[in-house]
């Protein structure tokens, strides 16, 4: 129980709503059109780049597992 009083302060949280996470991923992809093009062209190495992305804008609080299953749906989207 401590440790949650301790997490809590100092803001340390994970980030695992997944409303919250999407809407920083859909604020990353329009931010970042040139790199969601070069995805969308076949270089999926740009994945990890806007993981990155997502990642600083929600200051390294995203569920890492979440945000990659959330961006790599979108990107599936905009495929389609």
């Amino acid at each position: 129980m401590r440790r949650r009083v301790v997490v809590e302060r100092k803001g340390l949280v994970q980030v695992s709503d997944t409303g919250a996470l999407e809407k920083i991923i859909d604020e990353v992809l329009a931010a970042n059109g040139p790199q969601v093009e070069s995805y969308r062209s076949g270089k999926t190495q740009v994945f990890g780049f806007l993981v990155g992305a997502a990642m600083k804008a929600t200051k390294g609080k995203g569920n890492p597992k979440l945000v990659n299953e959330l961006l790599r749906k979108k990107l599936e989207a905009l495929q389609g």
